[in-house]
């Protein structure tokens, strides 16, 4: 069987440093940040919450060196999108670029940018109710900058990816040097029933991680993505789960678990002000929200190409609308419009902690259908040359499938109503899908 491929349109101007400044700018933004609380809180101690932070990262990195085998064979524009239904079909194939632009994207951004919110009102001393203002605000001014050629987001990642990282060493070394905490043993004790537990912290924790496989979506645009895709991938992961251990460690070093308890979303902010005062806190503070401007960038120089990948092939409605290109730049134009409006919808109507669980269980159903997908691919293409293959298989694929299934099963379990809500949203993509086949397509 032959891939299938979106005609590549699109300029391949992004090199090594480009690449990995998306994975992990994309990453790192508000999980890390924002999670401490609700981490620790399900996990019922330090010790428990540290390791709920290295478990999500072994999930994570399991799943990037599974899925960069598959981004190596297939390095086009479009990525989980085209990687399932080149191993599974049609149907499949549309549902995972569907869940993306509808559910997963603009949700995943909302979120981010609620996150983001919360620490801007802080900052500049305003009220709750600039919330929801703010982030519309921001999210609008980075789609705009998005409209320009891919160059621009780029090198924005990468300003912002190094930007990010003064705030990241100044808590990691501020904790763990200046500390007086015990980051190990730590017990929460007033703690309700409904925090979940370990599985739920994992889940939690995911999200902090999520963002790594949106360097896929950018493939028709690398120089060399068959060495460049899985390359950006691990080493990101890889430093990142780094990063995040050292955070946590670092902030349970500096703050008892009953402080981290109580603040919750606000504790990173306490954490600022209360190590280096109140002009250093505000800095702190701003190189956060730099951060999350920089992971909302990566999200919206990435999920916009889903569309304009879809549009392209004819399988969304307004085709030739969302497929439209700058003429100079050769950016998605109404495809980041497209995903910018949905953001706002979502901001409006849901909760950004609410959000992120979900859209972590939405994208994993996917994600699991491309780890298993290592293994058909393999049996399928059994005596061609792979340019990259996972390590330790078949025990890295199995241990990111068995990573993805606790990842389901924890969801179901905390929140049922949420998990229906959202698949059924994706299911709708089904009719749509038997619209476009007989009103759109030809032949």
């Amino acid at each position: 069987m032959q891939d299938k491929q979106p005609t590549e349109d699109l300029k391949r101007s992004l090199g090594f440093g480009s690449a990995i400044s998306i994975v992990i700018g994309t990453i790192i933004g508000s999980g890390i940040f924002f999670k401490q609380g609700s981490v620790l809180d399900s996990a019922g101690s330090s010790t428990m919450a540290i390791l709920a932070w290295v478990f999500g990262g072994v999930i994570t990195l399991t799943g990037g060196l599974t899925v960069a085998e598959i981004g190596a064979q297939m390095p086009y524009t479009g990525g989980l999108y085209v990687y399932i239904e080149n191993i599974y079909g049609r149907i499949l194939g549309f549902l995972a670029g569907w869940m993306q632009i509808i559910v997963y994207g603009p949700a995943i951004i909302a979120s981010v940018a609620g996150f983001m919110s919360i620490l801007m009102a802080n900052f500049f001393g305003l009220g709750n109710e600039w919330r929801i203002p703010l982030a519309i605000i921001t999210v609008g001014l980075i789609g705009l900058m998005n409209l320009l050629e891919n160059k621009v987001g780029a090198l924005f990642s990468v300003i912002t990816t190094l930007g990010k990282l003064i705030p990241i060493a100044a808590i990691i070394i501020f904790g763990l040097f200046w500390g007086h905490q015990d980051a190990f043993g730590q017990t929460v004790r007033e703690i309700h029933q409904s925090s979940g537990g370990f599985g739920v912290a994992v889940l939690a924790t995911l999200f902090g991680y999520d963002g790594w496989i949106l360097i896929a979506n950018l493939g028709g645009e690398m120089k060399n993505p068959q060495k460049l895709l899985p390359k950006a991938i691990i080493f990101g992961i890889t430093a990142v789960l780094i990063i995040y251990t050292l955070i946590t460690v670092g902030i349970l070093r500096f703050l008892p678990v009953a402080t981290i308890h109580r603040l919750g979303e606000n504790t990173t902010a306490y954490l600022a002000t209360k190590a280096f005062g109140q002009i250093g806190g505000k800095l702190l503070s701003a190189g956060i929200i730099i951060s999350m401007m920089g992971t909302l960038n990566g999200k919206m120089l990435t999920f916009p190409r889903i569309v304009y990948a879809m549009a392209k092939r004819q399988d969304i409605p307004f085709s030739k609308f969302l497929a439209y290109l700058s003429p100079k730049g050769k950016s998605p134009v109404t495809a980041t419009i497209f995903i910018v409006v949905l953001a706002f919808i979502m901001m409006l109507f849901f909760d950004p902690d609410h959000l992120s669980d979900l859209c972590v269980f939405t994208v994993y159903c996917f994600y699991m259908l491309a780890f298993f997908g290592v293994f058909i691919l393999r049996k399928r293409n059994k005596f061609a040359k792979r340019p990259f293959s996972t390590p330790f298989y078949p025990i890295v694929p199995i241990i990111a499938i068995a990573g993805g299934i606790f990842v389901l099963v924890s969801e179901i379990f905390n929140d049922p109503a949420g998990v229906i809500l959202f698949i059924g949203i994706v299911i709708v993509g089904l009719p749509i899908l038997y619209f476009v086949k007989k009103y759109y397509q030809k032949g």
